[in-house]
């Protein structure tokens, strides 16, 4: 065979597999017997072994597996992946439909409906029809590269089909393991005596998230799409409904539940006609989805926080089940806030076992009264964190104690109400709760086991004093291994203590090492702000350096005797209101704090200091407002960021009227293109070097 019949005869195979596949775990209508496919599998197969440059990214090949990952990569979404609203009851529904119709003028509202999937939802990347990316939604604004993995999703096309394919598009859709591969995965683990999965949605999750895709290859996920996030090189249709219809036309997988009605009347009949036929669903689902179908109406809508205005989830009714409160523990979190915890006596609700579970803080536990003893009702809120939903108070133990005379009694609960600690049960150190706030907080950051690690990470991070190679994993092993208690102990480490720890070679213990000793350089504003102090970011670290030039100012007026003196000496710095300024005097009034601050300095931790009050009162770019976007050839954000400060400009995070310049690199968007929509002056890296030497005017466009 020449090469170029050897090549037809490739792409001819991965064609037929293609819609074969596509056929077979989409349509769930096979044109052709098992044993084809698999003939005509191996052949391409062997095709490739051959000739391994006929392989290409869209080959069915690919879907068994690859080599396992060392780690996933962070992706970083264009378009951020937004949670939506809920609604639990039809009144909220109606309430929904009312203000999507006062907002656009509209006597009755199209919906676009579907399923809300128990699943993962991804983002898929389509170049030229070419599926190249893959990531998990993560925090919505990054997520996973999850691209090896998703390969082996059967119902996932590696290649658009149709005649006309956009240059780029971006499919948003769930992950989701159907019940039958579920049942199927658990005989498997029992057969090899391994844990069983609680639930399909775990299963899912887990199966997309392993370092090596043969393991997700043999987990049998599916997908839906429900969306786009970009659209490239073509218009795509202008309702939601018509793109999910569209996207059919391309091969993806689309849900037969969908549907499209009229009005809030629509809405709670599609809600309780799934409803009434979830059990019977080939998937788990948690609830429904209603989205405005005009995307110009959506448009209109715009959105709200992190939620569309033009969207919401009806959720069904959590599952929920009864059990008693053996006991109230209090967690201290990575952040120092302090959550009661009930321990249950263990109870199977939502597909897991229960055995705590969050009483959120002290005023949600008083106006549920939980207490010791109590009988309560445990729902999986959200189907995922359990929390005690109330009370049954007639279930309460009771006991006899005296009346109001020598000779009669009473019945009283055996347990007394809750109380919140005073002091942190980990560390010992003041509890604060700032007003306002329904949290209590531990105020020893510095100092506190359980808080450790989070310090550490926020101490050594990029805009603290920066120590590179100080990562999640090795600071896990300094606090496990009890060699870092806090931060000060970094600057205690030796080159031998750590080539000893797990993945460390002698080479990078002394990098690290070096990045150490580096960070004893620092910046009082950048001190500042590694302390960790809640609610102080860099902006108001940067303010308190430039009032009080030196650290011990700072902490001077955080310590004064009277409360009221000291709020009002530190109020007196720009923005920073009662509830910062409350922070900063907590923070300095914890002994152990100022303790790790001296021990810190003591090591050699040093910065510049100046006279109270100092701040720039000149220079080429005072009193001008510069957005930074996209990647500069030389300069780091935050190098460029100091500068336009130290020249005593200001740094925004969006373009508006007010900015003056905007310095674009590689891969600039929206704000570039938003500066160009209002005839803003656009500089390059070295535009703004010269404008930093010889102020506004040089090199803008």
């Amino acid at each position: 065979m020449t090469e170029a019949k050897q090549a037809a005869r490739a792409a001819e195979l991965r064609d037929l597999l293609n819609r074969y596949g596509y056929e077979y775990y989409v349509l769930d209508a096979p044109t052709v017997p098992d044993a084809e496919y698999d003939r005509l599998f191996r052949e391409l197969e062997a095709l490739e072994q051959d000739y391994p440059e006929l392989r290409t990214p869209d080959s069915p090949t690919s879907r068994v597996g690859g080599t396992p990952l060392p780690e996933f990569d962070s992706v970083t979404h264009q378009t951020p992946m937004l949670s939506l609203a809920n609604a639990f009851e039809e009144a909220e529904v109606e309430a929904f439909d009312r203000r999507i119709r006062e907002a656009t003028g509209r006597e009755v509202v199209e919906y676009d409906v579907g399923p809300k999937f128990d699943g993962l939802a991804i983002s898929l990347t389509y170049e030229n029809g070419v599926f190249v990316l893959g990531a998990t939604r993560g925090d919505g604004a990054s997520g996973e590269n999850v691209t090896a993995n998703l390969r082996t999703v059967r119902a996932l096309p590696l290649k658009l089909v149709g005649d006309q394919i956009p240059r780029l598009l971006e499919v948003r859709g769930e992950v989701v393991m159907l019940r039958k591969d579920f049942d199927r995965l658990n005989q498997e683990q029992d057969a090899k005596g391994e844990k069983r999965f609680a639930n399909p949605r775990n299963a899912a999750a887990g199966s997309l998230r392993q370092l090596d895709s043969k393991i997700t290859a043999s987990r049998h996920l599916s997908f839906f799409a429900y969306g786009i996030a970009a659209c490239e090189g073509m218009t795509p249709p202008d309702s939601q409904s018509g793109i999910m219809n569209w996207l059919a036309t391309l091969g993806m997988p689309i849900c037969p539940e969908k549907d499209r009605v009229q009005g809030v009347e629509g809405l709670l009949g599609y809600f309780k006609r799934i409803g009434g036929r979830r059990a019977q669903l080939p998937y788990d689902i948690d609830g429904v989805v209603y989205k405005v179908d005009a995307l110009a109406l959506q448009e209109t809508l715009g959105f709200v926080s992190r939620a569309p205005r033009w969207a919401v989830a009806h959720k069904f009714p959590a599952e929920e089940a009864l059990t008693t409160v053996e006991g109230i523990d209090i967690q201290v979190g990575r952040t120092g806030a302090l959550t009661p915890v009930a321990r249950l006596a263990p109870v199977f609700v939502g597909g897991v076992t229960v055995t705590n579970a969050t009483l959120h803080n002290e005023d949600e536990v008083r106006r549920k009264d939980v207490r010791i003893g109590d009988t309560v009702i445990v729902r999986r809120a959200g189907d995922v964190i359990p929390e005690v939903a109330g009370v049954v108070l007639e279930r309460r133990p009771m006991q006899e104690v005296p009346g109001e005379d020598l000779f009669s009694t009473r019945q009283a609960p055996c347990y007394q109400p809750f109380e919140m600690p005073k002091t942190c049960p980990v560390c010992g150190s003041h509890a604060v709760k700032e007003e306002g706030e329904a949290v209590s907080r531990c105020s020893g950051g510095l100092f506190c086991p359980a808080q450790r690690k989070q310090a550490l990470l926020h101490f050594a991070s990029r805009r603290a004093v920066e120590i590179e190679g100080l990562g999640d994993k090795l600071v896990d092993q300094l606090v496990d291994l009890g060699i870092v208690h806090t931060p000060a102990d970094l600057y205690k480490l030796g080159l031998v203590k750590l080539a000893e720890l797990e993945r460390m070679a002698e080479k990078s213990a002394s990098k690290l090492i070096a990045a150490i000793e580096a960070s004893k350089h620092t910046t009082l504003q950048r001190f500042i702000f590694a302390l960790g102090i809640r609610n102080v970011g860099e902006s108001t670290a940067r303010d308190l350096a430039k009032h009080f030039g030196k650290l011990d100012g700072l902490i001077e007026a955080a310590q004064l005797a009277d409360d009221a003196a000291a709020l009002a000496a530190l109020q007196a710095v720009p923005d920073v209101g009662p509830i910062v300024a409350g922070s900063i005097r907590d923070f300095f009034s914890e002994p152990h704090n100022v303790e790790v601050v001296a021990q810190l300095r003591a090591a050699g931790v040093n910065w510049t200091e100046s006279e109270p009050g100092a701040a720039v009162l000149s220079g080429p770019l005072l009193g001008k407002t510069l957005v930074l976007t996209g990647t500069l050839p030389t300069l780091g954000r935050d190098a460029a960021k100091a500068m336009i400060e130290a020249a005593g400009g200001k740094v925004s995070g969006s373009v508006s009227k007010k900015t003056d310049f905007v310095v674009a690199g590689a891969e600039a968007g929206s704000k570039l293109a938003k500066a160009e929509e209002l005839g803003i002056a656009i500089l390059d890296e070295q535009g703004l070097l010269d404008m930093l030497a010889t102020g506004p005017g040089a090199n803008a466009s």
